[in-house]
């Protein structure tokens, strides 16, 4: 299939890899964008994941807590610009919309904007939406919601509504270290993006994705394999073709120069990392490489689970689970986060790309 240039320009806004390299994973993948990344991912080009992409739509993230502590929503509600998220009116409505999903039960988006209305209940809450467009002057959308319950819940928000964090712990005791360590938490989630609380949250099959991935990749790097592996895809490469007169040249004069790679061609480089990948099962049984894909593995899983995370505010770079520990020690009860949602404004929406100049003289041209 034909693939766009705004579906190469998304796909690098979302993943930071090489232009080429984007429309290389877009063709391979037949403009699947999920199946792009993964592409990209394997190859060592991209760590970004779709929810994380930085094609973004202007908007707030607002939260609302029940008096007890006990209930909590988190609501997005986007628009057009960042000067209409930062109205006072457009807040006000979100932080309403909140409070009636607070109030209510609703089983999905569906279901809430085709209900009455608590700030007109002559209307539905779409009915009054569509009102609050036309008062506005700027599309609006209610994008999405989460509502929770649990033994203590807090909310955070980062930036003035860019990002909102609801955090849920069990506990069998409240106060004010609870509250204070929850906040600390929701700040470490909105600051460092987990995608679980712990592994045991991921499940068997996307454990396995994530090493193939790690494994994929560690071959698409030839410079960190283990050097005698590295060694056998120097000597299988220097017998082929794949190489140029230029790069065999380069090799021999620089090869014992750590900056080896930084003088081959990319053609050479990639040579490598197709022989690399060509013998991948057998990488697999080699204990070195094995210890090589489990190091970076297990980094993996540090930097997407809460607890495993180091918390950024101790100083010495204990994780979150220690400090979890700590905290139910100090405060003499029992204390485990059970789940957070982390909401960022636009995330996985593709802002419009507006020219304004274009647009002022196409308003003169009327």
């Amino acid at each position: 299939m034909a693939i766009s240039a705004a579906d190469v320009k998304k796909l690098r806004e979302m993943t930071g890899a090489g232009m080429m390299d984007c429309k290389k994973a877009l063709t391979e993948t037949d403009g699947d964008f999920d199946g792009a990344i993964e592409f990209l991912r394997k190859k060592g080009l991209a760590t970004a994941e779709k929810k994380a992409g930085r094609i973004a739509a202007e908007g707030i993230v607002s939260t609302v807590v029940s008096a007890d502590g006990k209930n909590a929503v988190i609501i997005e509600v986007n628009s057009e610009t960042d000067f209409v998220a930062k109205n006072a009116v457009f807040q006000e409505y979100v932080t309403a919309l909140a409070t009636q999903i607070l109030n209510n039960d609703y089983a999905d988006l569906a279901a809430f904007t085709a209900a009455k209305s608590d700030i007109d209940p002559t209307a539905t809450v779409e009915e009054h939406h569509k009102a609050m467009v036309a008062k506005i002057g700027e599309n609006l959308t209610i994008r999405r919601f989460e509502k929770i319950s649990g033994d203590a819940i807090v909310s955070y928000i980062h930036m003035g509504g860019k990002i909102g964090v609801l955090v849920e712990a069990e506990c069998d005791k409240t106060g004010d270290g609870i509250t204070e360590a929850m906040k600390n938490i929701a700040m470490q989630i909105a600051a460092m993006n987990p995608q679980y609380v712990n592994e045991g949250e991921i499940s068997p099959e996307k454990l396995a994705k994530e090493r193939e991935i790690v494994v994929d990749s560690s071959l698409a790097d030839p410079a960190t394999l283990p050097k005698p592996l590295l060694n056998a895809v120097f000597n299988e490469v220097l017998g082929t073709d794949k190489w140029s007169a230029e790069d065999k040249a380069a090799y021999e004069e620089q090869k014992n120069n750590k900056f080896l790679f930084n003088f081959l061609s990319p053609d050479a480089v990639q040579a490598l990392r197709d022989i690399a990948a060509s013998h991948k099962a057998e990488y697999l049984e080699n204990k070195i490489f094995a210890g090589l894909v489990d190091g970076r593995f297990a980094k993996h899983l540090k930097e997407i689970c809460l607890v495993d995370q180091t918390y950024v505010k101790a100083e010495d770079k204990e994780n979150v689970a220690k400090y979890i520990s700590n905290v139910a020690k100090e405060n003499g009860c029992k204390f485990e986060i059970k789940r957070f949602v982390r909401f960022e404004t636009g995330e996985g929406l593709e802002k419009k790309n507006e020219d304004f100049a274009a647009e002022v003289a196409a308003q003169m041209n009327k």
